[in-house]
């Protein structure tokens, strides 16, 4: 495929939501508040966002400048800037990350349309705590049901992969970005008028800097770098469909707004409602698909309507916001294949759908059936996570800050963050200086933290 022949987005606004909801997902509403939570709540969020502008907004616009530069494929991209080197690899690296975290990230994404489902049809009524436990452990653990939920959402997202960047993409996004910010609200106003939601507001947005240690800082970069969907090739690849009038450094802000605004929200939702019955909110990864409907059922107890209301908007924010991503994840494997194999959209669509649907009936069997089978000791589920949560994603994320920073030349950078020198960039010099030191040292760090080494 030729430069000119690429297809861009249509629209800034079109490009912007795209990239927002490639970076918003399950990590905004599921992984940040239990983080959160974990981290004590405040104090926490303010290291979070601190690490989103010194970390995250560097390695986007650097990855923003690799795509749109290249105009190719995150697979490709680096074979373009650095013909003839080893660099090439890294776009490899990027695209198996993407491929292998689809895999199995659709295996959780496929939970969220089970409750979905079970919130339509009353199923959190009249539970226990303990039901609740037994329910998501018997269903987790069932060799069918997840299965069927998972090629469902597979299906869902190839679908829209298939009708191609502007009818499909970006068509998806400026309508289930829309959708998805006027969910959270909603939810944020019942969860906010719900009784003692100010221990919870308090909690939230109160710091108690004596909570605050190595581990905070350390889990804060980690929760920046998943949940701004850092060095899995997504951004990059979307940046290759940004037109020569987009703004780098203005829509890296816009993503990063948009992903904290979103997960910000996310805790304003869960943390007043789990405080006005009394339940704490550490309560970890269990948080979504144990605690909360438990939390639901129990606040808003005492009108069955209102309970059902909020239950079935949540678990379809849930979902909305897993498919944006997932979107974005296959279209990183799917635009390889396409590109450097010459095969058609439609076949390379297939074939990353089906490996995927491989990955995930072969991750979802490990939490249940086939869960004595292990490598390291670890199910095949869990062995995919740590292996591109923990070590394929920071040093994908260290690798891209070292080749555009030290690698690409200075010139590359400036041109495509002024658009060919068309708009005025006060913050170059300060964007090379993290991204040449800070956030490699930051990335180090997390990549040794992650694997128990401090």
């Amino acid at each position: 495929m030729q430069k000119g022949e690429r297809v861009n987005f249509g629209s800034k606004v079109g490009a912007i939501l795209a990239a927002a909801g490639s970076a918003v997902g399950l990590g905004n509403i599921w992984r940040f508040p239990y983080e959160t939570g974990n981290h004590g709540g405040a104090a926490f969020i303010l290291i979070y966002l601190a690490c989103v502008l010194m970390l995250g907004m560097p390695i986007m616009i650097a990855e923003f400048t690799v795509g749109r530069h290249s105009k190719a494929s995150t697979g490709r991209a680096y074979k373009v800037l650095a013909a003839g080197t080893h660099w090439k690899w890294l776009g490899y690296w990027g695209v198996l990350a993407g491929f292998l975290i689809l895999g199995y990230y659709s295996v959780v994404a496929g939970w969220t349309l089970e409750y979905i489902i079970e919130a339509v049809t009353s199923g959190f009524a009249n539970k226990t705590p303990e039901e609740f436990v037994e329910a998501f452990r018997s269903f987790s653990q069932n060799p069918v049901r997840p299965l069927v939920w998972l090629v469902v959402f597979l299906l869902a997202t190839h679908f829209i992969i298939v009708k191609g960047v502007k009818d499909g993409i970006e068509k998806s996004s400026k309508v289930l970005m829309p959708i998805l910010f006027v969910l959270i609200l909603v939810l944020v106003g019942c969860s906010l008028s719900l009784p003692n939601a100010e221990k919870g507001l308090e909690f939230l947005l109160k710091p108690d800097f004596s909570k605050v240690d190595s581990d905070v800082f350390l889990g804060a970069m980690g929760q920046a770098f998943f949940s701004l969907s850092l060095g899995m090739g997504c951004l990059s690849t979307y940046a290759s469909y940004f037109g020569k009038e987009t703004r780098l450094g203005h829509t890296a802000f816009s993503v990063g707004v948009i992903d904290t605004f979103v997960a910000v929200l996310a805790g304003l939702i869960i943390f007043p409602a789990a405080f006005s019955v009394g339940i704490q909110p550490d309560a970890g990864p269990s948080l979504i698909f144990i605690t909360l409907p438990n939390v639901f059922q129990q606040a808003f107890g005492g009108v069955p309507a209102l309970a059902y209301v909020f239950s079935v908007m949540f678990y379809v924010l849930l979902a909305l916001a897993a498919l944006t991503s997932t979107i974005s994840l296959h279209e990183v494997s799917t635009a390889f294949l396409h590109e450097e194999f010459g095969l058609t959209r439609g076949r390379s669509a297939r074939l990353v759908t089906s490996g995927c649907i491989a990955i995930g009936v072969v991750s979802s069997l490990s939490l249940g059936s086939m869960q004595e089978y292990t490598l390291f000791g670890k199910g095949f589920f869990d062995l995919l996570d740590f292996v591109t949560a923990k070590i394929m994603l920071p040093l994908s994320g260290l690798l891209v800050c070292i080749f555009v920073g030290w690698y690409l030349k200075r010139s590359v950078s400036y041109a495509e963050l002024t658009n060919g020198g068309k708009q005025k960039v006060g913050f170059l010099g300060l964007y090379m200086f993290l991204l040449r030191y800070v956030a490699p040292i930051a990335i180090a760090l997390i990549f040794i933290n992650e694997l128990g080494l401090i």
